[in-house]
């Protein structure tokens, strides 16, 4: 699930590859800029010299997927795009959204769009296929894996933190967990590249496979505080959700989703990073010494 929700105070680090193919000066538009995915986005594009237009609801850029009237705005000069749907690249409406959003991108002139994706989500199938068809210049679809910051980060984490535990429909599958920042570094690699990446869909992942009892070991471990994963089924899950106020469309896409992304389908890890950026993807357990360094789960 590729859910980027809040904001970030950790620094981006830029490839050298990719910062070598970012020659030509950029106008780059970021969606979802306070988000997980894209406000390391905006920061590697800042630090590569490109001007940057950080679009949100709440924003310097204001931008809305659900209100067409603020798309113009933040497209007109724009070179090129990252898109970042919210709630869900696969939920309910974001295949009409995005392609609307990327035929209007094409008739102001940009000239490459990306979209932020997720490996094995066939629901998200029919929202590249609108971006594929929008006529735009050049589009690329960059499908990830399960954030690592899902654990730091947003509702998951503040759950962990608050309770000392993880409670999520991920049963013992296995995953191969990637750190945002190979993503936001893939993605200014492919706005910059011209025509390099044009028209593909690119499958990224951290570099080892584990499950999510393994990964909140591994936090338990470097962090020293003792954190506990509960695997429930996703109905039951799903019915949680809907106690705390989520509505019932979204928690029955949600059901969904875990039931069948959380399948095993993942558990594989692909080579998107290291076609791209010429690196091996970071490791998690190094994510959660630096997270841990900087006061993340703390009771």
């Amino acid at each position: 699930m590729t859910k980027n929700t809040e904001n970030t105070q950790q620094t981006t680090t830029v490839n050298t590859q990719a910062a070598e193919a970012t020659s030509e000066a950029l106008t780059v538009l970021v969606t979802g800029a306070t988000g997980r995915v894209g406000s390391r986005v905006a920061e590697a594009a800042l630090a590569a010299g490109h001007e940057v237009r950080a679009a949100s609801r709440s924003g310097a850029v204001p931008f809305d997927w659900y209100d067409a009237e603020t798309w113009a705005d933040s497209l007109r000069g724009a070179d090129v795009a990252f898109l970042a749907f919210q709630p869900d690249v696969g939920g309910p409406g974001a295949a009409e959204a995005v392609g609307a959003f990327a035929r209007q991108a094409a008739e102001l002139g940009v000239r490459h769009l990306v979209l932020l994706s997720a490996r094995g989500e066939t629901q998200a199938h029919p929202t590249e296929a609108a971006l594929a068809e929008s006529g735009v210049e050049r589009w690329t679809v960059v499908r990830a894996s399960w954030f690592a910051q899902n654990f730091s980060e947003g509702p998951l984490a503040d759950v962990m933190v608050e309770g000392g535990e993880l409670v999520f429909p991920g049963g013992e599958v296995l995953e191969p967990f990637i750190d945002v920042r190979d993503i936001a570094d893939v993605v200014l690699a492919v706005l910059a590249g011209g025509d390099r990446y044009a028209g593909r869909i690119l499958e990224i992942s951290g570099g080892r496979l584990l499950s999510f009892r393994d990964a909140v070991a591994e936090i338990s471990a470097v962090g020293g505080r003792e954190f506990t994963y509960v695997p429930v089924p996703a109905q039951a899950y799903g019915a949680a959700l809907t106690e705390f106020g989520v509505p019932e469309g979204e928690v029955e896409f949600l059901i969904e989703l875990f039931e069948t992304n959380l399948d095993g389908r993942n558990a594989h890890v692909s080579d998107g990073v290291r076609e791209v950026l010429g690196r091996e993807p970071r490791e998690f357990t190094d994510f959660v010494r630096e997270a841990v360094a900087s006061g993340l789960w703390k009771g």
